[in-house]
């Protein structure tokens, strides 16, 4: 899938990345979904208590938007809805593991 949202309003790929991960909320549902593999709204609201249902469905639709996550909808009643990582969206959890270790590496220097 080709994805060319953003390519005229960035300067470099760096740019473009955060573009498509960037916020408060993304990296952090990218992550649970790399842990759990597969989740419901219901499961990534409580797992993210910050969030207001809101910025969940509107975050949630720029991953899918950006095929960094794919929405699964089940014809039944009550409506059942899956969340799992694409292709793409795998392709960064090394990063986002990265970015986690260095995290937990600075609170502890800033908590010393």
């Amino acid at each position: 899938m080709k994805n060319n949202k953003y390519i005229n309003e960035v300067s470099c790929p760096v740019d473009y990345a955060f573009k498509r991960i960037g916020g408060k909320y993304k990296g952090r549902i990218l992550w649970h979904l790399h842990l759990e593999n597969i989740m419901r709204y219901g499961e990534l609201r409580k797992t993210l208590s910050d969030i207001t249902p809101k910025m969940l469905t509107q975050t949630l639709r720029e991953l899918e938007d950006d095929n960094l996550l794919h929405r699964k909808v089940y014809q039944e009643v009550p409506p059942k809805v899956e969340y799992y990582l694409t292709e793409t969206g795998a392709e960064l959890i090394p990063f986002i593991t990265y970015l986690k270790k260095w995290g937990k590496k600075e609170m502890e220097k800033a908590r010393s």
